[in-house]
């Protein structure tokens, strides 16, 4: 019985809901992982706030161009037509309403779609970066994130206690252990593990899961 899904696992998800020509904007983190799994015969375009347009997955280790990097400061590749700009135009083309998804981690998501992904504290990006402009610049938000902390609180609740990066904004939600749309102010559950019960999602969530139908199991490859 799988116990949970890999990082790997769930950007292979988010992955196949992207449609094709999609302007997506990767966060950093799990998110930069998605540029790995296209599905057969769908291409997005990928932008970077730090000023690319239809970069590629991660260069094989020792092949790195350390002048072509995301915003994370990791190495990425190029794709035929991709363009640089500067770091205003980029947040231009976000704040102007031209991207179709942003896929972001999070610290904090609540059933009102609130999220809460950026901290002042010493680990991590000590900062919020462009994900408030994100948020609410482009069409639709995903997140991707643990189901859980390392503590084992959930990641999913009623309300945000951290900071927010903006109110509303996040649709779905892809965990270590399911697939969760929001809607109407609630958490649907659309897919889970096939070997974990509701009543055990229920447990490792903070706030209600609702049903709209039948749950699909949440079936990805082994990578």
């Amino acid at each position: 019985m799988r116990l949970k899904l890999s990082s790997t696992q769930i950007a292979w998800r988010a992955a196949q809901d992207i449609a094709d020509g999609a302007y997506v904007n990767l966060g950093i983190g799990i998110p930069e992982l998605v540029a790995r799994f296209q599905p057969p015969g769908r291409q997005a375009i990928f932008h970077t706030e730090n000023g690319i347009l239809n970069f590629g997955e991660a260069p094989a280790a020792g092949a790195e161009d350390w002048d072509l990097i995301n915003a994370g400061k990791k190495a990425v590749t190029l794709r035929p037509g991709a363009a640089f700009f500067h770091h205003a135009d980029s947040f231009a083309m976000v704040r102007g309403g031209h991207l179709d998804v942003a896929i972001l981690g999070a610290y904090q998501v609540a059933e009102n779609g609130d999220l809460a992904n950026w901290s002042t504290g010493p680990k991590g990006v000590p900062a919020v970066g462009g994900a408030m402009d994100l948020v609410h610049g482009a069409k639709r938000v995903a997140v991707i994130t643990e189901h859980v902390t390392r503590e084992g609180a959930p990641k999913l609740v009623e309300r945000c206690t951290l900071p927010l990066t903006g109110v509303e904004c996040v649709t779905r939600v892809y965990t270590s252990l399911a697939v969760i749309d929001i809607e109407g102010g609630h958490f649907m559950l659309r897919e889970k593990l096939a070997g974990l019960s509701f009543d055990d999602l229920q447990a490792q969530t903070g706030a209600r899961l609702h049903l709209a139908g039948p749950v699909a199991d949440l079936t990805v490859p082994e990578l």
